[in-house]
């Protein structure tokens, strides 16, 4: 029987990493964690070893294209494919952030929006009949935040393209690169590129319905990361409970959905699983 593989971007620390030692106890098959950083990522498996976890360590740089293409040759010369894939890997600037908001607004659409982007096209091909993809988006996602009612039309167009999509997001750029992207767009690069997560998310379900592949986008609350400041009120763990949900215990109807996770239950288009 082949083996299964599960891959987690962005996994060294913070909500990633709760990400992969909730699915080495629990997914039957081998669980990659991936990072920038070599040394970084295998002290990151060392500590998980001391748990008694057995995650294998690849370096993956989403932003890298030539990174990302040798982690697919990798995992293509070792399995048949990958059945769940977690995108995680992100950024956000502090808000007391000193660089111009067109540098900031160029660098997160980049890595959050852009280089997802450019994840799904080089891993994608790899996902089995059946698999499962897991967009880590944000509160900070929900549509309601884009000012513009014209702009929210255009996202949640269900025949909206990623090309398309993508048109949009280097619209932002370049309005923010001018100074004039607040009344449309509102003043922040996170929500933008988080919108951009959860609406690609839709997008990528349509695509790859055909491979009854579940694609899915998920805040996973309010967590104590570096990202947040160690502001946000639920552990790691707590942050990794909706996106492992998605993962590995959702209904098979559960696809091109934004799922937002609460202290006591997962919440997704009114119904409430315990």
């Amino acid at each position: 029987m082949a083996t299964k593989v599960a891959v987690v971007t962005g996994s060294n620390k913070g909500i990633g990493y709760a990400i992969v030692r909730g699915l080495c106890k629990r997914f039957d098959g081998v669980v990659y964690l991936t990072a920038r950083d070599v040394e970084r990522g295998k002290k990151a498996v060392e500590e998980l070893n001391k748990e008694g976890l057995k995650p294998e360590f690849h370096q993956l740089d989403i932003t890298d294209k030539k990174s990302l293409e040798s982690f697919r040759d990798y995992i293509k010369s070792k399995y048949e494919g990958i059945d769940i894939l977690v995108n995680n890997a992100a950024i956000a600037f502090k808000h007391s952030a000193t660089e111009p908001v067109s540098v900031q607004a160029e660098q997160t659409l980049f890595v959050n929006y852009f280089s997802l982007v450019s994840t799904c096209d080089i891993l994608f091909p790899l996902l089995k009949n059946g698999g499962r993809v897991v967009n880590i988006s944000s509160s900070c996602g929900h549509l309601s935040l884009i000012p513009s009612k014209d702009l929210r039309e255009k996202l949640k167009d269900e025949k909206l393209t990623i090309p398309e999509l993508s048109k949009l997001m280097q619209q932002y750029v370049d309005a923010a690169k001018e100074g004039t992207q607040a009344a449309e767009w509102g003043n922040s690069s996170y929500v933008v590129s988080k919108v951009g997560v959860t609406a690609l998310s839709n997008i990528q379900q349509r695509m790859l319905n055909s491979k009854d592949i579940k694609v899915n986008s998920v805040h996973p609350g309010y967590v104590d990361t570096d990202m947040t400041s160690h502001k946000g009120p639920l552990t790691i763990e707590e942050g990794a409970a909706a996106p492992l949900f998605l993962a590995l215990d959702a209904e098979d109807s559960v696809r091109g959905k934004y799922v937002w996770y609460t202290k006591e239950i997962v919440e997704w288009d009114g119904v409430k699983p315990v």
